[in-house]
């Protein structure tokens, strides 16, 4: 009977009608999308195209009668939809026409309509009276290639750590006193550092390979064991070890970074206070040279300017401080100086008083404490002296004459810790994203029918929303930190001020980013996720601090933003900030035309997949905050606002340049990673996880971009179609995008992930 009322080529859009008009799909406006599509179907005859055309009436839908028939059609041919088809809806219609008819090509039409209309299978699979097909996994993708492509030049380096790694000593557990976790956290940094692993960012003549970038790779590995492991070793090699290696000098090298890379002399980074956090430079512990006695008197001055939440300082021999240093009177600004802490018997020496900071959210096995300084006697040569030093006859010399450029190279040469912590943070994401991801590839919850098995959490499209955005995020994320170590590691570029701002504003949205996606997997997960054994309660403890570690993340965004504005060069004053602001008006005014109202609605697949496209849009929110902030600026000024008030009055406009900013460089340096990816698979495959990203960032800020008129409501709901349509395309291949973090079997100890 069918064959007699319907034509092949009516046949085949039968489905989508009985989609559109099921549940409404589309809008009068997006109609004209299946007009043009059928106009252009060179496969239809004039009369069905005029029958398929009547079908569109708004005013004059089709009959029940007619509607009926479609679904009979649908159900009596025993198709089954199978979700996980590249696209299942135009592939599910010409199956349906393969029962019916002899002949039944693929339709590039159906194609069009399925994609410029968004058409997901959440639309659809439960109007059909059909069994659907759900693919758990493909193997389209191999997930050792990804994994190889993410290890990089790094691959040795990371195969061999994550061997060393499946040891018994670092088994996961659960830990109920700080001082057990502790003692096990000390002797795995302690085993860590008898492999070798303490030493390797130092040079070859102390013991190490003088590889910081392997160092990184290593420090998101030790994420999947445990986050205090990571803290603690960040802190003994890294921070303390590493003031040495890059404040320090020969003396100091050839004295201490031997001992400390093999945890014989353990060590704190000695920098923040009670009283003033991430304002470094405001810090008020003193250390006055004493030219009489030729020794440097460390203290601290008053009641809230103890050094605070310092790692390794119940466990440590000795300090990495920063204070002021004062010689012959004057303030020479913060400098760092070896404080020695604890005598061979680990007794306190004279003057010292360390307190346990206790209990915490997390890092529980990290000994966090207080640290006060009452008139303690150093020797001159305790000054980490490579920018600044005291010569034998008492008196200050520097290579850098300029007190806030010293003080900010100074800085510079840490910003390896800033990455370190975003790596780790990273790892902490990607752990947790494994277990959510197996979990909901195991479970099932919930169908419309008694008779069939429930569904697969992955195969629900919300689930699908939640957790493939944030996969696509870590990809990103990770290329775009192993850049970053790169060129913080790259000799030949001595002025690391422009890195240091980068790293700023790319450490604060990557750790923003991994609590939130770690907090999101919790909830993936249900109950499970909220047991400790699952792995992501400790997780969300150890994360959580990240934010604030190496500089909060809301003053670091600033520090990115500020540099944005200077071109990473002009101090900020007011008499130099206005020539600066005048510059940069001038070069972003030419480039800010009105946006095309064509452009700003034009929401075809192909323009909306385009890099191109994202990175314009993505260069345009950084040059439109750029020049509205800085005219902001500049206005302040003009009416006599004093440099520093003017910053504070723009402080949101900061935070918006310093994310907006972070998120183009971040997205930049993904796409011309990929564009050097040679196997045409995987890059396809990195491109569509580029594109998510972008999609997905660009829809979380979708209500700035419709303000500024960049795109219509059209184009943000399209936006926001296609986000969901990549993460169905993608749902085959989820597990094996979290095999290819590489996290080592012998570290996925949440029972629910296996």
């Amino acid at each position: 009977m069918e064959k007699k009322i319907y034509s092949a080529g009516i046949l085949q859009y039968i489905p989508i009608f009985y989609v559109i008009w099921s549940d409404d799909l589309v809008s009068t406006s997006e109609i004209n999308v299946v007009e043009k599509a059928i106009s252009s179907d060179d496969s239809l005859s004039k009369e069905e195209k005029k029958v398929l055309t009547s079908w569109l009436a708004v005013n004059n839908p089709p009959a029940n009668e007619e509607f009926k028939a479609w679904k009979n059609i649908i159900s009596n041919s025993g198709v089954k939809l199978i979700e996980s088809e590249t696209y299942p809806l135009t592939t599910f219609s010409q199956k349906v026409v393969c029962h019916y008819k002899d002949s039944c090509p693929f339709n590039e039409s159906l194609k069009a309509i399925e994609i410029n209309l968004g058409i997901q299978p959440n639309h659809y699979n439960h109007l059909f009276d059909v069994e659907v097909e759900y693919e758990s996994v493909s193997d389209f993708y191999d997930a050792k290639e990804i994994d190889l492509v993410l290890k990089g030049k790094n691959a040795t380096v990371v195969d061999d750590f994550r061997t060393v790694l499946d040891h018994d000593i670092f088994k996961w557990d659960v830990h109920r006193t700080k001082e057990d976790f502790r003692k096990i956290v000390l002797d795995q940094v302690k085993y860590l550092a008898s492999k070798g692993y303490g030493a390797m960012a130092y040079p070859k003549a102390y013991g190490g390979t003088n590889d910081m970038e392997g160092y990184a790779t290593i420090f998101e590995n030790m994420m999947y064991v445990d986050g205090s492991l990571t803290i603690k070793f960040g802190v003994q090699f890294g921070l303390f070890g590493g003031s040495i290696q890059k404040l320090g000098t020969k003396k100091h090298h050839d004295k201490y970074l031997n001992k400390t890379g093999e945890a014989d002399l353990l060590g704190c980074f000695a920098m923040t206070e009670t009283g003033h956090g991430s304002n470094v430079r405001g810090i008020k512990t003193t250390a006055t040279y004493d030219k009489k006695t030729d020794v440097i008197v460390l203290h601290t001055p008053g009641e809230n300017d103890n050094k605070e939440y310092i790692g390794n300082a119940l466990d440590s021999k000795m300090a990495s401080v920063f204070a002021q240093l004062i010689v012959n009177g004057k303030n020479e600004g913060v400098h760092a100086i070896l404080v020695p802490l604890r005598d061979e018997n680990h007794k306190l020496l004279p003057g010292i008083k360390v307190e346990d900071n206790g209990y915490k959210l997390g890092l529980n096995g990290v000994d966090n404490g207080k640290i006060w300084f009452h008139q303690v006697s150093v020797p001159r040569e305790n000054l980490l002296n490579k920018y600044g030093d005291i010569n034998s006859e008492g008196i200050y010399t520097s290579d850098i004459q300029n007190p806030n450029k010293r003080f900010f190279t100074m800085l510079g040469t840490l910003v390896g810790g800033r990455i370190c912590v975003a790596r780790a943070g990273l790892g902490g994401a990607k752990m947790a994203l494994a277990v959510a991801i197996k979990h909901a590839l195991k479970r099932r919850q919930f169908n419309d029918s008694i008779k069939i098995q429930e569904d697969l959490l992955m195969d629900y499209p919300t689930h699908q929303l939640r957790l493939t955005p944030l996969v696509a995020s870590a990809y990103v994320y990770h290329i775009t930190l192993d850049k970053m170590m790169e060129v913080y590691c790259d000799e030949n570029q001595p002025d690391k001020r422009k890195v240091e701002t980068q790293v700023a504003g790319l450490k604060s949205i990557i750790t923003w980013y991994a609590n939130n996606t770690i907090q999101e997997c919790r909830e993936a997960c249900g109950g499970k996720g909220y047991l400790l054994e699952n792995r992501i309660a400790d997780l969300k403890g150890d994360v959580d601090i990240f934010t604030t570690f190496e500089g909060d993340n809301n003053v670091l965004l600033q520090l990115a933003a500020k540099g944005v504005l200077s071109d990473f060069k002009a101090e900020f004053n007011s008499a130099g900030f206005t020539s600066v602001l005048k510059l940069l008006s001038q070069q972003l005014s030419d480039k800010l035309a009105t946006v095309n109202p064509l452009y700003a609605n034009k929401v075809d697949a192909e323009h909306l997949y385009n890099p191109k496209f994202h990175k314009h849009a993505f260069e345009y929110r950084t040059r439109r905050l750029t020049y509205t902030l800085a005219m902001r600026i500049r206005s302040y000024i003009k009416k006599g606002v004093p440099s520093y008030q003017a910053f504070l009055k723009v402080q949101t406009h900061l935070l918006a340049l310093g994310k907006a900013y972070s998120i183009e460089l971040a997205y930049s340096t993904f796409t011309s990673f990929t564009d050097s990816i040679t196997n045409e698979t995987n890059r396809a495959l990195f491109q569509k996880l580029g594109t998510l990203y972008a999609l997905s960032e660009l829809r979380k800020d979708a209500s700035w971009f419709l303000e500024q008129g960049y795109i219509g409501s059209a184009k943000s709901k399209a936006i926001r179609q296609r986000t969901e349509r990549l993460c169905t395309e993608l749902r085959p291949h989820i597990e094996v995008l979290v095999d290819g973090f590489g996290i080592p079997d012998h570290c996925m100890s949440a029972p629910i992930a296996r």
